[in-house]
């Protein structure tokens, strides 16, 4: 019988002092016009299908007509806010072509999308709940990612940008198979640095439906890469596994890839490469990093027996004592980076005696 890797849902955490003082020095706190819970006031719904007649697991919302003219003009000033300086002078050429409602999940996230009736291309954003983990999570994807993220949050309501990319259920199911072998072995490097990278920074939860899979035309070839699109589990749970995705049963068609394509050699190696790049990354980040786990070691994220069994864990897999006295999430976090970062300086340094 498979292990079951998560038991319960997360619970949501508020955000504290330090870090709202946090998240205005960095520009992500903003007072919207419209709030989660007001979207909760739609009066109907239906089913969104996709092109095959399936349940997507979201339905499209409506409102009475008060509440519809109220909340579309709001959630064009949000667009202005997240993708723009605030200005209204775009508002009167923007529609609200849809709001949709996810049934499923964690979050309950309502999807916005938003078309310019001057040429009909449109973009999605995201209107939740806010959650600290959530928040850490996001802010660390920005800074520890090869990806930065645009969001906007305050004590209710967090806003985010949309991340295009094929869910990876969608694309595990539909042209995973269809890849020529050259980019199954492409996709499998991707699939361990993005594996190796969720382990390290401890974003948990990366099921298939979690990330997207990203592919880019490059001279006569496509190259993709793997990208997580939910943060919300971000050092809550108590197992090691949890922050590696090779581990949940929807992702065992990426992993079997992996053992068909690459040898243990090749997969060490990019490990490291995947390492180094985040060494990299964290050292570059200087102040704003640090600040970040700062705030994020005062507060409160997961449960004490999590906290412990965590600790615990990683502590075998990595024999760093310093995980052992860690006594919250953040302090975890904290020693995960700096384990990182001191393996890549000493590699460095050894390098450096050896050639002098």
């Amino acid at each position: 019988m498979e292990e079951k890797l998560i038991s319960q849902k997360k619970p949501f955490f508020p955000i504290t002092r330090e870090l709202n003082a946090y998240l205005k020095q960095y520009n992500r706190w903003v007072f919207t016009p419209v709030f989660y819970e007001d979207l909760l006031r739609f009066s109907g719904s239906i089913v969104v299908y996709d092109e095959n007649d399936e349940d997507t697991l979201w339905v499209r919302v409506y409102y009475t007509d008060s509440e519809r003219e109220d909340i579309d003009y709001n959630l064009k000033k949000v667009y202005a806010l997240l993708h723009s300086d605030g200005n209204e002078a775009s508002i009167p050429y923007l529609n609200v072509d849809a709001i949709d409602y996810c049934t499923f999940g964690n979050s309950k996230p309502f999807r916005i999308k938003i078309r310019n009736i001057l040429n009909d291309n449109f973009i999605y954003f995201y209107v939740k709940r806010t959650d600290a983990s959530r928040v850490y999570g996001l802010e660390f994807e920005h800074m520890l990612s090869p990806h930065n993220l645009n969001f906007l949050v305050n004590d209710t309501t967090l806003i985010e940008e949309h991340i295009a990319g094929i869910p990876g259920d969608v694309f595990i199911e539909d042209f995973l198979a269809d890849c020529t072998p050259a980019q199954q072995a492409q996709i499998a490097k991707e699939y361990v640095k993005f594996n190796e990278r969720c382990m390290i920074r401890l974003l948990g939860d990366m099921r298939a439906y979690n990330y997207v899979v990203i592919p880019t035309h490059d001279f006569d070839q496509v190259i993709y890469k793997i990208r997580a699109i939910d943060f919300d589990q971000q050092c809550y749970e108590g197992k090691l596994k949890v922050y590696r995705p090779q581990f949940f049963k929807e992702n065992y068609p990426m992993v079997s890839i992996v053992k068909d394509k690459l040898t243990l050699d090749s997969v060490n190696q990019y490990k490291i490469e995947e390492r180094s790049i985040l060494a990299k990354r964290i050292i570059s980040s200087g102040v704003r990093l640090d600040n970040l786990v700062t705030i994020m070691k005062q507060d409160h994220l997961t449960q004490p027996d999590y906290l412990k069994n965590l600790r615990t864990e990683i502590y075998k897999f990595t024999k760093d004592e310093t995980f052992k006295s860690a006594k919250s999430a953040g302090e975890v976090m904290e020693a995960s980076l700096d384990y990182v970062r001191r393996h890549y300086e000493n590699l460095n340094m050894t390098k450096l005696i050896q050639s002098s």
